[in-house]
């Protein structure tokens, strides 16, 4: 096991990650940007390292910084988070390069699952169906062609794209030539690769991932499923546990090809795969994520598992001690996300308590929320024994929670949980359209 380990990352992952590595016994490095000098992370941490000015380009996506600041301080590992480098084959494999373990998979393991279109012909291979679509498109012209093919509406998506950017609903191909370049500009300056594929628009849909845990040899465990179709512009505002739309049969199916398709693919760690439900119960995968979730919070409260602590056992090759069926599904669980409207200082902040309910987040007084990074200020989660039971302890914390001197979106989802279609659990990917 590590001794030490440093935390590339920031905000409410990186104090999530120094507390489960507090309980484990392992020490812990921050690096920080200069704007983050005064964050609940830099000060919870053994040690901490400042590797640049706020821009995160030169600071939490500079590699060399990041792998100075953890050679200087003596660390084993180096845990990226979600986001930033995360998901960065060559991060990995700069870890690698100086004797690091990159808590995450391997750099040949991500570049395989991080290209979708290559993903999607690995999964055809298993009992799990991908969405219709294309391969990478060498240009307009063709992408007008495959998409007469596919029918409109399409998705126009990027290969290397993720956390829902990247991504445009066409419904004509005057649509699609309007698009095409602004979206081919708009991903090589986001992911450093402008290659653009088309799917199928699956409407309308439930968007459903399952979230695995695999060791070295081998073993690979379901943790259910979790429904985050609550989104606007393809990012998720609520996600919820067990999901509404999938019963029983449904999701023992579900999770028993997502295994197998784990064990082809060779993966370990911690893992997500994400698929759209359609009306019919087809479930149509999109793609795989190789880091831990903003919404892992949700699985946690719903097995009892840590998946922070073995996400760094399987990193260090602890296999894990348990099977399928020793994992007990504990409830319904329900997040909102807690994001700021605007920069700001937390002048008062009150956390909701009571039993099963979780606040994940970096505030503090006298915090200034940074205009530099994701808007992203914590994770309001419940657990209860029905849905029911969830609703009704989700609107009451809420009421609770209390940041004042910052605007936040706390209104916006006591107005989204009290929605009838949310409370009925008849919802999809289209409640918040429009609003």
């Amino acid at each position: 096991m590590f001794s030490k380990i440093l935390i590339a990352n920031r905000g409410e992952i990186a104090v999530r990650i120094i507390r489960a590595c507090k309980e484990m016994g392992i020490a812990t490095v921050a690096v920080y940007s200069e704007a983050d000098r005064d964050t609940l992370a830099v000060a919870l941490a053994d040690e901490s390292h400042c590797i640049g000015p706020a821009a995160a380009e030169s600071s939490y996506l500079n590699i060399p910084r990041i792998i100075s600041a953890a050679l200087v301080s003596g660390v084993q590992a180096i845990h990226p988070g979600y986001g930033f480098l995360s998901e960065n084959e060559e991060f990995a494999r700069a870890c690698r390069d100086n004797g690091l373990v990159f808590i995450g998979p391997d750099a040949a393991t991500m570049a395989k699952v991080g290209d979708k279109t290559a993903m999607k012909k690995l999964i055809s291979a298993t009992a799990l169906r991908p969405i219709p679509g294309t391969g990478v498109l060498s240009g307009l012209e063709e992408a007008v062609a495959e998409a007469e093919k596919l029918g409109y509406p399409v998705m126009l998506k990027a290969r290397s794209g993720g956390g829902g950017r990247g991504i445009r609903r066409l419904a004509s191909a005057s649509e699609l030539r309007q698009a095409w370049s602004l979206a081919e500009t708009e991903c090589a300056a986001a992911f450093g690769d402008g290659a653009l594929y088309l799917e199928k628009y699956i409407y309308p849909a439930r968007h459903i991932e399952v979230q695995i845990l695999a060791d070295e040899a081998g073993n690979v465990v379901c943790l259910g499923e979790r429904d985050c179709s609550v989104q606007r512009r393809h990012q998720k505002l609520i996600e919820e546990s067990p999901s509404p739309a999938v019963g029983r049969e449904q999701r023992e199916t579900l999770m028993a090809a997502v295994a197998e398709a784990v064990k082809v693919i060779g993966y370990v760690g911690v893992g997500t795969m994400e698929f759209l439900l359609d009306p019919a119960g087809n479930f149509w995968f999109m793609e795989m994520n190789v880091r831990l979730q903003v919404e892992h919070p949700v699985t946690e409260m719903l097995t009892r598992l840590d998946l922070v602590k073995w996400q760094i056992r399987t990193a260090a090759g602890v296999p894990l001690r348990f099977r399928q069926p020793d994992i007990l599904f504990q409830g319904q669980v329900i997040e909102c996300r807690i994001n700021a409207l605007a920069p700001g200082k937390v002048e008062l902040l009150h956390i909701p308590g009571g039993p099963f309910v979780r606040f994940d987040t970096y505030l503090m007084p006298g915090l200034e929320i940074s205009p530099y990074y994701d808007s992203l200020v914590g994770k309001l989660i419940v657990n209860a024994g029905t849905r029911e039971e969830a609703v009704r302890k989700m609107k009451a914390a809420l009421c609770e929670l209390v940041i004042q001197g910052v605007p936040t979106n706390i209104g916006e989802q006591l107005r989204i949980i009290s929605d009838e279609r949310f409370m009925s659990g008849n919802y999809d990917t289209t409640l918040l359209e429009g609003r």
